[in-house]
C-alpha cells in the first residue's frame, strides 16, 4: 500500500499566494464589516428608543419622601376610584369610602407606553355626573400603564398607576 508523499510545511500553498496586500485588505474588511453593523445597530436603537425614564434620579430621589407621604394620605381616604378603558371608551367613577360620589375633583389621566414615552396618549376627560368622567380616545392595541390624577383646589388628592391591556 502506497502514501501519498508528505508535503513539507515550507512547500508554497496551491493557489494565491499570501500577501502583506491581501493580510490588509482582509484585515480592513473584516473590521469594515463590524463598524457597519455597529452603526446599523445603535442607529436603529436610537431611533426606537425616546430616552431615559427617569430625567434626573436625584431630583426623583428627593421626591420619594413626599410621594410616599402623598400616598399614606391617600390610603386613608379608602377611596374606591375605578377605570375601565377600550378601543374608542374610557370610564373612570371615584366614590369615597362609604360609596358616594365624588364631588369637585379635576381629572388628569394620561396612558403612558412603557417602553416609548412618545406614544403616549393624553386623555381629555369630560365629566359626566358627579365623581364620573368619560373619553373617547382612540388607544391603539397593546400595554400601556394607565396614571390618573384626581386633585382639588390644585391640590392631587388621588394618584392610580395601573398597566392595562387594550386590544
Amino acid at each position: 500500500m502506497a502514501y501519498p508523499p508528505l508535503s513539507s510545511p515550507n512547500a508554497p500553498a496551491a493557489g494565491r499566494p499570501l500577501t502583506g496586500r491581501m493580510v490588509l485588505a482582509c484585515f480592513v474588511g473584516f473590521f469594515g464589516v463590524v463598524f457597519l453593523a455597529n452603526f446599523i445597530l445603535v442607529r436603529a436603537a436610537l431611533s426606537s428608543f425616546g430616552g431615559v425614564e427617569t430625567e434626573s434620579s436625584y431630583k426623583a430621589g428627593l421626591v420619594f419622601a413626599q410621594e410616599a407621604e402623598a400616598a399614606a394620605r391617600q390610603a386613608a381616604l379608602h377611596w374606591q376610584v375605578a377605570a375601565h378603558v377600550a378601543d374608542r371608551a374610557f370610564e373612570v367613577s371615584a366614590r369615597d369610602a362609604v360609596g358616594r360620589p365624588l364631588p369637585d375633583l379635576a381629572i388628569t389621566a394620561v396612558l403612558h407606553h412603557p417602553t416609548d414615552r412618545r406614544l403616549d396618549i393624553v386623555i381629555d376627560a369630560e365629566p359626566a355626573g358627579t365623581g364620573v368622567w368619560r373619553a373617547a380616545p382612540a388607544v391603539p392595541p397593546g400595554q400601556w400603564e394607565l396614571m390618573i390624577d384626581l386633585s382639588r383646589h390644585g391640590e392631587r388628592q388621588f394618584r392610580s398607576q395601573n398597566r392595562v391591556w387594550t386590544r
